[in-house]
């Protein structure tokens, strides 16, 4: 015990001397005056903050004007230079109009933006000066569940006016989490999970193994009510070291892409396609004009291994596209028809204006007879409103009768049908004749992926 106790401690004072408190201040815009304490909206203490005596307002005088207001933000960041790099979270430092950092023995700079990356949640910032204390960067690929660790931050340095930072312990709970996209551009796919308390304001303070090293930049904590619960998440440090050089050039980070939708493997798929195990990912859907389609990659395949890493899940395939260098190509093996092939993909450039790999988004969950427990019908402007439909092709499923084969199989109202057994549906027509005569367990696609639907023999 006394071991680990010097080794704490040890962190705290070599690493907590480069672990920086960060003010980030913003010029918003909003209707009438809006006061911010500590990035928090002020109590609703004006007639224009309530939203009836606002429309009231507005109908006899007119428009609000907008005015506008300071938001200030709070983080921490880690010194990762003698020179004064820093290392942060990059929505903690992101569109700032003024950075200031402080330092744990009090000293107070102006801070540079250097370049950020909203799908890491990544950022550089810089202050001027020379030999900082810094932190060194460990090997993230190595860190093991259970390993003792050691989360460093600020999260309450400008409201109690002491800039020296916080220290707590924990293990690693698990790796490779995912969150998924939190946002269009900002996707959490490859966490570190800790139980070491992550507080507000402690993004983008270090978390340390207890040699010293920096291994992740903590970003989120999981919570019902706004405060820590034991789950916490970190940003693997060695994604940080991939782009930190293009980060403190101002250069874009660019990420690879394939140009599909896929899905990972549950016991129904696995039976289905007669596997042994749910290693794999299927695609559920190509992109025209996609890196993939000109490979050759269809719908149904099982991507079992790509660059000669296996693809074993959704988060492992995303990991090994986002991180292949733009421009190269790699092998994919995939499963079809039962059938192992090999084909070449070349990694491209990921467009900001089109989808990703990415599993399928659920549809919200809310006529003519049903079958397996679906009613379906054509896609009408009406329907599309009601079930928020983005896609217009195939036949939507309006209801599913409880412990049907459907409801089993996981689909929901608002589901879009595009594809039974791989023949594509484009009308309630064809989905009639396709169904007809169908006995044996089936294969639908939707715009969510891939589900069995199992005969519904005894089932009505």
């Amino acid at each position: 015990m006394a071991g680990f106790e010097e080794a704490v401690e040890n962190v705290a004072d070599t690493v907590g001397k480069a672990v920086v408190s960060i003010s980030a201040e913003r010029t918003q815009k909003a209707g009438g005056v809006r006061r911010y304490y500590f990035g928090a909206p002020a109590p609703q203490d004006g007639p224009f903050e309530d939203e009836f005596f606002r429309r009231f307002f507005e109908d006899f005088f007119g428009e609000i004007p907008e005015r506008e207001y300071k938001q200030v933000g709070l983080g921490s960041g880690v010194i990762i230079d003698r020179e004064g790099y820093i290392l942060t979270n990059e929505h903690v430092v992101g569109d700032a109009d003024k950075i200031t950092v402080t330092l744990p023995d009090g000293r107070e700079f102006k801070a540079q933006l250097k370049g950020t990356d909203k799908r890491s949640d990544l950022a550089v910032i810089k202050i001027e000066g020379m030999d900082f204390p810094a932190a060194g960067l460990g090997d993230s690929d190595n860190v093991k569940i259970g390993q003792w660790v050691v989360a460093i931050g600020n999260p309450f340095g400008y409201a109690i006016h002491n800039p020296e930072p916080t220290v707590t312990a924990g293990v690693i709970s698990a790796l490779h989490r995912s969150l998924g996209k939190i946002s269009a551009d900002r996707d959490y796919n490859d966490l570190i999970q800790t139980d070491a308390a992550i507080n507000p304001g402690n993004s983008g303070g270090p978390l340390v193994n207890l040699k010293g090293e920096v291994i992740g930049i903590n970003v989120a904590i999981f919570s019902t009510s706004g405060g820590y619960q034991g789950i916490g998440f970190a940003v693997p440090v060695n994604s940080a070291k991939r782009i930190v050089s293009r980060l403190i050039e101002g250069k874009k980070i660019v990420y690879g892409w394939l140009g599909i939708m896929i899905q990972n493997l549950d016991e129904n798929l696995v039976n289905y396609f007669g596997l042994t195990d749910k290693k794999g990912v299927l695609v559920s859907s190509v992109i025209k004009d996609s890196p993939a389609e000109k490979a050759g990659i269809k719908e149904g395949d099982i991507i079992l291994k790509l660059d000669a890493q296996e693809t074993n899940n959704v988060n492992s395939l995303l990991k090994i596209v986002g991180d292949a260098p733009v421009g190269k190509s790699v092998s994919a093996v995939l499963l079809r028809d039962k059938q192992k092939i090999s084909l070449e993909v070349k990694i491209e450039a990921r467009p900001e204006d089109t989808a990703e790999e990415a599993i399928p988004k659920e549809s919200p969950r809310q006529t003519e007879s049903y079958w397996r427990g679906i009613e379906v019908k054509e896609i009408t402007p009406e329907l599309s409103r009601k079930f928020n439909l983005s896609e217009q092709q195939g036949v939507v499923i309006t209801d599913i009768k409880p412990n049907s084969p459907a409801d089993e199989a996981g689909l929901i109202s608002g589901d879009i049908i595009l594809g039974i057994n791989r023949i594509y549906i484009d009308s309630l027509n064809t989905y009639k004749r396709v169904i007809k005569g169908l006995n044996a367990d089936c294969l639908a696609r939707t715009a969510r992926g891939f589900f069995v639907l199992k005969s519904d023999a005894g089932k009505k």
